[in-house]
């Protein structure tokens, strides 16, 4: 009688990358979507090695509400169009001072759309069709300023309806709390945009502020907003100078050295303020930590939640 010999166990396989890694994903020319919202959550160690590689022409994808972490790629002159229905930093900027210039200049390809379209075009790009219909937006001058939205007729009701594109998008990089050694990611909070971009994108790397048990995770499945990331990154202050949900508040007085700068750079043309800004905090620091260092500890220990 043959002897019957068990195949062995498949061992699933560890997703906690370093910083390089996911960045040699990108090269010049791609779409690639910064995750996030506002003042909150957004992959800056990511945004500052996109910068380092010297990586010119994207397409941006932002978030929903995206905040000043576009501003700087767009300062920093990596981007040639950027698809996002709001970028500000809030009281602190009401809109992104660089993009507003770049934009004003014809030097930056506009996607013209609002959130509700925003979202349609992610679900498009999730579903893997060309486009999604959309009722609201009939009769407004979302087609002229955005030719690549159509107004047609709808074939079964035969009424007007809009055709949204799919905004596919190549790479996605977003930052959450916590993630298993398996890529399954929990935000603090819905993380509602998030999953709607990692669902858009054919990759998706998320850098987290701390690595966790798969047995914690399976505590509450539930709370898992990403399941399976292709890459997850260690970066604790990994938002910073935004804020991280459960863990640190924005920045503002970091934020505001920023403003300042790309302020100037926008109103007087003089690029010498964002130039030291971006050599201080962003080409100058070997790693991580040496950027968390020029922030200093005293500062990063003053950003508690509550």
């Amino acid at each position: 009688m043959n002897e019957i010999v068990a195949p062995a166990l498949l061992q699933r396989k560890s997703k906690i990358i370093e910083i390089d890694a996911a960045l040699d994903h990108v090269r010049d020319g791609m779409t690639v979507a910064i995750g996030g919202f506002i003042n909150a959550a957004h992959p800056m160690l990511v945004v500052r090695g996109l910068i380092r590689r010297g990586l010119k022409n994207l397409t941006v994808v932002g978030a929903a509400s995206a905040g000043l972490e576009l501003d700087l790629l767009i300062a920093s002159g990596c981007v040639a169009k950027v698809a996002a229905p709001y970028i500000s930093g809030e009281k602190l900027a009401p809109i992104g001072p660089a993009f507003r210039a770049a934009a004003e200049a014809g030097r930056l390809s506009v996607y013209e759309l609002d959130e509700a379209l925003y979202y349609c075009a992610l679900r498009a790009a999730a579903q893997r069709v060309p486009f999604n219909p959309w009722k609201a937006g009939v009769g407004t001058s979302f087609p002229k300023v955005n030719p690549a939205i159509k107004e047609i007729d709808d074939p079964i009701s035969g009424e007007r309806i809009l055709a949204i594109p799919a905004l596919n998008i190549d790479v996605a990089f977003l930052h959450a709390a916590v993630s298993d050694r398996y890529g399954n990611v929990q935000h603090n909070g819905h993380g509602y945009g998030d999953r709607a971009i990692a669902a858009a994108s054919d990759l998706t790397f998320v850098q987290v502020e701390h690595i966790v048990s798969n047995e914690e995770i399976k505590r509450d499945p539930l709370r898992t907003t990403v399941a399976g990331a292709d890459g997850v990154i260690r970066a604790p202050f990994g938002a910073h100078p935004y804020s991280s949900p459960g863990f640190y508040r924005e920045d503002q007085q970091h934020i505001r050295e920023y403003v300042a700068a790309a302020t100037t750079l926008a109103k007087t043309g003089d690029d010498g303020a964002i130039r030291a800004y971006i050599a201080h905090y962003v080409t100058e620091p070997a790693d991580h930590v040496e950027y968390l260092e020029r922030v200093g500890l005293r500062r990063l220990l003053s950003l508690d939640e509550y």
